[in-house]
């Protein structure tokens, strides 16, 4: 099936020539480098594809449901389809301009199907939506006002609403599978958290490993951890001793060393239960998601787990997040966060985009996976009082680190 976009021609649209470069420019920020693309409608699909692009396209569509039915077939089982379409709030603006002769008239009336209902008919086929926008507050150029009127003040709340263009990203769901996964376990300090810790930890999938990082530690976590796996038969475990500094670097190493499918950053503070690493294995072997992050801020939270200044940080740091990636995310420095090997793998080497600001990675992985258009979901913890060591979190220096991968983020993903 091809689906023919009646806009391509349209030589009297005076919007055309401006909403045709807006248009390319957003397919080129939205397809990762390295990844095929088909445009349905422009290009013979010979073969499937990681991106099909359709511009305005399901408008003109007999049947909708059909034709997106049909587009499964040029889809990898990862693939995204990426829906471009006009707001139906600008109806009343393009039937004027087409009154004027500044605009081709439709050779039929167009389907003006809303966000949700395009969300309704690709879940009827199977599909889910990974995320959704609007863009081109202006579709005229007006020199160097254009940028600043559409790619800074066309995205901010409410205003965004006016837009002209929405898009939506789909991804094929696909059946239930079994992974192997390795648990990555950061631990600075934690000595009195290691037997419980191990002791806590479910099997996952079909084989589970653990694997430590100890970072120069001032305790003896690194002889505790030594002595307990040794102990530690349900599952394979292996203790790596940090050179460099952070959670980041950590986390990052670990990742190096894990051979499973499912990565898993697991927390040595116990603060979130080992046991609740079931429901992440879940929601990503259940295929609900490409990125399970947890949430502590669902439940009642003991008032010496997390302090009013953490908490409100996090608030604050999850409104903005939910802005800037375009995908709910209530807690965004719960260190549990899951995902698979393969896309950590796509994440890294697109790290450069965003630099090396992050010092615990929370923020370098919700971007990398964003960029990437993964799903992600969180998965509510019950967030408990530490009970041994202190916080290894600096909050004056910290919390400036993490502005700034704001800032660049905000540059870099949604001002653009």
């Amino acid at each position: 099936m091809i689906i023919v976009d009646h806009h391509k021609n349209n030589k009297m649209n005076i919007f055309a020539d401006y909403y045709q470069k807006d248009l390319e420019r957003f397919f080129k920020q939205i397809v990762p480098r390295g990844y095929s693309s088909t445009r349905i409608g422009e290009e013979k699909a010979n073969g499937k594809s990681d991106y099909l692009l359709l511009q305005n396209s399901l408008a003109y569509s007999e049947d909708v449901q059909n034709s997106v039915g049909k587009l499964k077939k040029y889809c990898k089982p990862r693939s995204r389809i990426v829906v471009v379409g006009y707001s139906f709030l600008w109806k009343p603006i393009l039937d004027l301009a087409t009154f004027f002769g500044l605009r081709k008239k439709d050779p039929r009336e167009p389907n003006w199907l809303s966000q949700q209902d395009i969300n309704n008919i690709f879940q009827l086929e199977g599909c889910e939506e990974v995320k959704r926008g609007r863009r081109l507050l202006l579709p005229i150029p007006l020199g160097s006002f254009s940028p600043l009127i559409n790619n800074f003040i066309g995205q901010l709340p409410l205003i965004n609403k006016l837009c002209l263009v929405t898009y939506q990203i789909f991804r094929l769901k696909p059946q239930p599978k079994h992974y192997s996964v390795s648990i990555i376990i950061p631990a600075r300090n934690e000595a009195g958290n290691i037997k419980k810790l191990l002791k806590e930890i479910p099997n996952l999938g079909k084989k589970t490993e653990v694997i430590f990082i100890e970072g120069h530690s001032t305790d003896n976590t690194y002889a505790v951890i030594q002595k307990e796996i040794m102990n530690a038969k349900k599952f394979k475990t292996l203790l790596c001793k940090q050179k460099n500094k952070g959670k980041a670097d950590a986390v990052r190493l670990g990742f190096q060393k894990a051979k499973n499918d499912i990565l898993i950053i697991l927390d040595a503070d116990l603060t979130v239960p080992p046991s609740d690493l079931i429901k992440f294995y879940r929601a990503l072997s259940e295929n609900h998601c490409d990125f399970a992050n947890g949430s502590r801020l669902i439940y009642p939270v003991p008032k010496q787990a997390m302090r009013s200044l953490n908490y409100l940080g996090n608030k604050l740091f999850s409104l903005t997040f939910t802005f800037l990636l375009g995908q709910k995310i209530k807690d965004t420095l719960c260190g549990t966060k899951v995902l698979f090997r393969k896309d950590y793998l796509e994440i890294e080497k697109n790290r450069k985009t965003f630099g090396e600001l992050d010092p615990f990675g929370d923020f370098d992985l919700l971007f990398g996976a964003t960029k990437l258009n993964l799903k992600i979901i969180e998965v509510p913890v019950r967030y408990r009082e530490r009970k041994y060591g202190k916080s290894n979190i600096n909050r004056i220096i910290h919390g400036w680190l993490l502005l700034k991968m704001v800032a660049v983020a905000a540059k870099k993903i949604k001002f653009i």
